[in-house]
């Protein structure tokens, strides 16, 4: 992974014939402050890191472009490729991609922001990431137990907008845009169905009344789409609703924004979000590809706020389930700070077969990262239950059985020991 080299206060040169430099500029926008906090430490103007590879894609497919455009989130969002026409002129599609794209109507249309799109590779229909954004064929093929909503959340839903599954817990759909359209997502059905930021504004009042007169509610997970594609504004009204309701004791953001645009976790936002801990955020990391020098600063700048971060990793069949490439992402989460959480199972949507694993390799993965890795690198390995049955964890068998008081146990050393075990609980089921 390439890491930024220069700091300069201006934009690189974009002249015909010179490769811009790895810079560091001003982002767009100067952050206020507000009457009740005290001043911050200059400088106050933001400073975003721009990479080599993204240095060098912007002055190739943006020539027009300057560093401060890229660095501006909302330009990002404005300049997303969404057409055929756009990933022509940046990748060689193959005849597959190309038909799946022509076919496609409907949700989960094609979205990937500038800055993702400069990770995807050119040539290779087969990269890791160019195949989690870029449609196939095989995304209109429909297999035994695969549907819309596998997870049941429309039946787990008393208002629109908010899944109540869990008794101390709710899910509260904010939005249904996402800058990247990941194409094996949980709520295929949703993003971009019926026109990009079209959830209505009473449904969310429905869901935030909900939560309100429900007290047995402690823990609100934001999610959609993605909540960080809206405005500080939106967001900061959200948080203060819910901050306001006394029995609601803990905040999610769940996110992919930091990974797929990272200029979006500007100095403004970080310092909003300050102001509502406990608040913490779970981010969707995918491959180590993605373990940029924007990101690494995005993550940093959220920790540096206070925000514990943890990342929510789905398998995905050729993408990122060998060993090798988990270990990696998991060994890099943690050194931009953020801690492996999830491991998911992929979910049966409709059209995801060419997405999932044998569930049985996700058990192998954690039984090949166990004890080989520190445990803060070790997630827990879900499969979301179909029809709302809830995260289910499974792991590798480690206990052989008893002989006489003694637990037999299989370390990840292929040994097994001996522990002194009189009461043989796990072979009675009691508790002492």
């Amino acid at each position: 992974m390439k890491t930024a080299t220069a700091v300069a206060e201006e934009p690189p040169s974009t002249t015909a014939g010179r490769r811009p430099q790895a810079v560091q500029v001003s982002g767009p926008d100067q952050p206020a402050i507000a009457s009740h906090e005290r001043p911050l430490p200059q400088p106050l103007r933001q400073r975003l890191v721009l990479s080599p590879r993204s240095a060098e894609f912007l002055h190739r497919y943006y020539p027009q472009a300057t560093a401060g455009d890229w660095n501006d989130w909302r330009w990002q969002n404005r300049n997303r490729v969404r057409t055929l026409a756009d990933l022509e002129r940046m990748l060689e599609l193959s005849p597959e991609e190309r038909a799946a794209i022509l076919r496609h109507n409907g949700p989960l249309p094609v979205g990937i922001t500038p800055y993702y799109a400069s990770l995807l590779d050119r040539h290779d229909a087969g990269q890791p990431l160019r195949r989690t954004v870029v449609p196939v064929l095989g995304e209109y093929e429909r297999g035994r137990g695969e549907n819309e909503d596998p997870l049941g959340e429309d039946t787990h839903s008393p208002v629109p907008g908010l899944v109540h599954r869990y008794p101390d817990r709710v899910l509260l759909l904010v939005t249904n845009f996402c800058s990247v359209y990941c194409r094996y997502c949980t709520r295929a059905r949703m993003v971009g169905a019926a026109g990009e930021r079209s959830v209505r504004k009473a449904d969310i009042e429905a869901a935030l009344d909900y939560i309100e007169r429900t007290p047995a509610i402690r823990d609100v997970l934001i999610s959609g789409g993605d909540p960080l594609s809206m405005d500080d504004d939106r967001l900061d009204y959200l948080l203060g609703r819910l901050r306001r309701m006394p029995h609601v004791e803990f905040l999610r953001i769940g996110s992919k924004q930091p990974v797929v645009q990272p200029m979006r976790v500007t100095a403004e936002l970080t310092r909003m979000l300050k102001r509502y801990h406990p608040l913490w955020m779970s981010l969707h990391f995918t491959h180590p590809d993605e373990l940029t020098p924007e990101v690494a600063e995005a993550c940093g700048r959220l920790a540096d706020a206070g925000v514990p971060l943890g990342s929510q990793t789905v398998l995905l069949k050729d993408v990122n389930d060998d060993l090798p490439t988990l270990t990696r992402l998991m060994q890099g989460l943690l050194r931009i700070r953020v801690k492996p959480y999830y491991l998911y199972q992929c979910d049966p949507i409709s059209g995801s077969a060419h997405f999932r694993t044998p569930v049985a390799k996700g058990v192998e993965l954690i039984r090949g990262l166990r004890g080989h890795t520190t445990g803060y690198a070790v997630p827990t390995f879900v499969v979301d239950a179909p029809a709302g049955g809830g995260k289910i964890p499974l792991a590798p068998d480690y206990v052989a059985g008893y002989d006489g008081a003694d637990l037999l146990l299989n370390s990840y050393d292929g040994g097994t020991y001996r522990y002194p075990d009189p009461s043989r609980s796990l072979a009675t089921g009691d508790a002492q």
